[in-house]
């Protein structure tokens, strides 16, 4: 579907009263690649998952970059606030329910998550983001007013393209901003091991009751 400003994949929920997970999609990857993680984080929950905008060498991502781990914040900026409208737009459309939306991402898509929570309160009320880097590189954290907003990070120790103190930092902007951060550290790399998946099934069941 091509509507709404993004290509995207809309699942409607088949549980009465369950949320929708926005899910954004690593570099090079697109709108079908998370439905799995989405059914498997939350079973029955509606389903949102639209492609990055940005085209780099032929693979989709959210914002631009100068280089490996030096991102465009200005194209962050300017990403953030369009997937914000794609998605108050889409609950309209998809009489979705605001406040139940979550945000699941992995690398580029964590961070592009991280960067709508920062820049955007009051869009998302929970997160899970996996593999994430603090998007808004150099620049004063917003004033953001995050309370109540759960957020689940995931992080490698053996990330050679997003180290884990990248993680770390993006954790406490969030604490900063008063939203609850529970952080999973593992030894593996840049992917979504198992531990971690089960980790953030926990943090889901225990968000969402």
């Amino acid at each position: 579907m091509t509507d709404l400003g993004f290509t995207h994949v809309f699942r409607p929920a088949t549980r009465p009263g369950a949320p929708t997970l926005l899910l954004l999609h690593g570099t090079g990857a697109d709108e079908y690649d998370l439905l799995g993680l989405g059914h498997s984080l939350a079973p029955g929950a509606a389903l949102l998952s639209p492609r990055g905008r940005v085209d780099e060498n032929g693979a989709a991502r959210w914002f631009r970059r100068l280089r490996e781990g030096v991102f465009d914040v200005d194209d962050v900026v300017a990403r953030a606030a369009e997937l914000a409208g794609f998605v108050r737009a889409a609950t309209a459309a998809y009489d979705l329910d605001p406040a139940s939306v979550t945000a699941v991402g992995f690398s580029n898509g964590a961070n592009m998550a991280a960067a709508t929570l920062l820049l955007h309160p009051g869009l998302l009320r929970r997160a899970a983001l996996f593999a994430a880097a603090a998007p808004l590189q150099g620049r004063p954290l917003p004033a953001a007013d995050l309370t109540g907003v759960q957020v689940f990070l995931s992080a490698g120790a053996a990330d050679s393209l997003t180290p884990l103190e990248q993680a770390r930092l993006l954790a406490e902007q969030l604490r900063q901003c008063s939203a609850v951060v529970q952080m999973h550290e593992h030894p593996g790399g840049h992917g979504l091991p198992p531990e971690a998946l089960h980790r953030a099934r926990q943090w889901f069941a225990a968000t969402t009751r």
